[in-house]
């Protein structure tokens, strides 16, 4: 299993050479840093106000 984009621990960033890393911040991907565990106890939805969106600033 690749790892949950639609969990609340998941992360991704950039690095300098253009890479994307993708991880869960709790460390919880134990046979590799990609991989969600099976049934994983942490699993937590992400939420809409969690997705990365952001509201323009007021006129």
């Amino acid at each position: 299993m690749a790892v949950r984009t639609d969990c609340r621990h998941y992360s991704t960033r950039t690095v300098a050479t253009g890479e994307v890393v993708q991880r869960c911040r709790l460390e919880m991907a134990q046979l590799t840093p990609f991989e969600c565990p099976e049934d994983c106890l942490f699993f937590e939805k992400r939420t809409l106000g969690e997705a990365g969106w952001q509201q323009p600033p007021a006129p």
